[in-house]
């Protein structure tokens, strides 16, 4: 019987071994699995504006969300200085191209403090590192994909792209609404055309996977229309001398778009072949806007075939901010400023709008109006009032905090955020906020005293704390102020997480 105790034991701990050598490496691959994700870099021939405030934060949510998946994440942002509509818009200011370009790049870094934002880099396209990435990228690309032409073609300076007539909207170009100007040239060309099957049966089978369904669709019509070559230079005079030079070619300058689709590498110093390309790439993610989805899901990956480098894995492509129903324009004088309106209301607040009210794959509409509606609606009348509630009873009741839930619970948003449903995700833990609304007004703890006062407090604050877990990449000062009230071991009412406003 000793003996079978004994081998029992044995038999048990080497169990107990193995079952906690499995748990090692799973935590260990979890731990090294990697999430790169990115955003678009916007010019910056003005100062950001609310729609670049919505990229950003949709950006920052998603990287929050993977780092508490204990992913090893890499969040990449930056701003695109070589494109000609910042000289011009320099121009017209009458400073110096370097000098204006430095004042609004430095304006959307800051971004990063106003909005709260994680992003573990920030690009420059003017930077050393990226120029040097563009440079190595253009002789790296198959020779017979890259030749020089004489062209004449409709360029619209907004999108800094060529047109053909068959693309313009009644003669206009279809996102500026501009009639394009007519250029003649010589360029040099990437050959596009030569890729033409290859996008389509990437594209159709998801290997470069393109969300929403709607976005690709639309893509991939385009491309069956089928695919001209695209210009990737201008002449230096054109270009009037800014941007990174064609190698071997001083009089031509580098196509803004061939070169600001390689910040996604050069920031990861692939030319040097460094480690931190070896380690995050291929992006997981790019996000980026409507507008621009043709560079990224068309260009970008013929660019990486002739390099031959992996594609993304994913592109994932958001509507507009619209500002009381019109399109943001500065000649409207619509511009919401980001910093401004995160001042005036606080950062959460504006966050929580922006993913909350703009669909997750359409344009949708920021109103002061609308947003004090909301704002009082669900933090005020609705997040603010259950903690403060809860926080009020526990206080009183002099209740002792226990077991914590785990923050596993994060893992309830993968069904929304895996498709980038950050709206639906927010109705998912709203619907958790009323929920223990109705258990709270339900059991009525005001009326109850001893055990059964304590055990209905503990379900409140173990469900608010649960809720504080699922909001950390949504709202995350929100979410920390939360969990430091309910730490324990007492609970005490502070100020209202989000006083009404008139």
């Amino acid at each position: 019987m000793n003996g079978l105790t004994a081998g029992l034991k044995r038999l048990l701990k080497s169990s107990k071994i193995l079952q906690n050598k499995a748990d090692l490496e799973y935590n260990q691959l979890v731990m090294n699995k990697k999430f790169y994700i990115t955003t678009a870099i916007p010019y910056v021939n003005a100062a950001p504006h609310i729609g670049h405030a919505l990229e950003f934060i949709q950006g920052d949510v998603l990287a929050r969300f993977h780092r508490l998946l204990k992913e090893d994440v890499f969040f990449l942002s930056g701003v695109d200085e070589n494109a000609l509509k910042n000289v011009q818009a320099a121009e017209k200011k009458k400073i110096p191209v370097a000098e204006f370009v430095k004042e609004n790049s430095g304006k959307f870094y800051q971004l990063k403090e106003a909005l709260n934002l994680s992003f573990d880099d920030f690009i420059y396209t003017t930077e050393k590192r990226h120029i040097e990435g563009v440079e190595a990228f253009w002789q790296a690309c198959r020779k017979e994909d890259i030749y020089k032409k004489k062209y004449r073609g409709l360029y619209c300076t907004g999108c800094e792209a060529f047109y053909t007539e068959k693309d313009l909207d009644q003669g206009k170009c279809p996102e500026h609404q501009c009639k394009p100007e007519i250029i003649e040239e010589e360029n040099y060309f990437f050959r596009l055309s030569a890729y033409q099957k290859w996008l389509e049966e990437k594209i159709s089978q998801d290997e470069l996977k393109i969300i929403p369904q709607s976005r690709k669709n639309e893509v991939l019509a385009f491309v069956k229309r089928g695919l001209e070559d695209f210009s990737i230079s201008r002449t230096k005079e054109r270009a009037h001398g800014w941007g990174i030079p064609v190698p071997g070619d001083e009089k031509q300058i580098i196509y803004v778009w061939f070169d600001a689709l390689i910040n996604y590498i050069s920031a990861l110093n692939w030319s040097k072949k460094s480690q931190l390309f070896e380690k995050y790439w291929p992006a997981d993610v790019h996000v980026i806007g409507k507008g621009i989805s043709r560079f990224h899901a068309i260009y970008w990956p013929a660019m990486l075939q002739s390099v031959g480098l992996p594609l993304p894995k994913e592109i994932f492509v958001h509507g507009y901010v619209t500002t009381n129903g019109q399109k943001i324009s500065k000649s409207l004088g619509n511009v919401i400023d980001p910093f401004e309106i995160t001042k005036k209301y606080g950062i959460d607040p504006i966050r929580y709008y922006l993913l909350k009210e703009i669909p997750a794959y359409d344009d949708g509409d920021f109103s002061e109006t609308r947003f004090k509606e909301v704002y009082n609606a669900d933090l005020a009348n609705g997040l603010g009032n259950l903690v403060a509630r809860i926080a009020k009873l526990c206080e009183k009741s002099g209740l002792i905090v226990g077991k914590k839930p785990s923050d596993d619970s994060v893992k309830d948003l993968s069904p929304f955020l895996s498709k980038y449903q950050f709206d639906q995700a927010l109705k998912f833990i709203w619907g958790k906020i009323s929920e223990a609304d109705h258990f709270l007004d339900e059991n009525k703890p005001w009326l109850l005293e001893g055990e059964k006062l304590n055990s209905v407090l503990a379900k409140l604050v173990e469900e608010i704390t649960r809720i504080s877990f699922l909001l950390q990449p949504f709202l995350p000062q929100t979410a920390e102020k939360i969990q430091k009230q309910f730490k324990g071991p007492k609970i005490k009412s502070e100020a209202p997480l989000f006083p009404r406003i008139g």
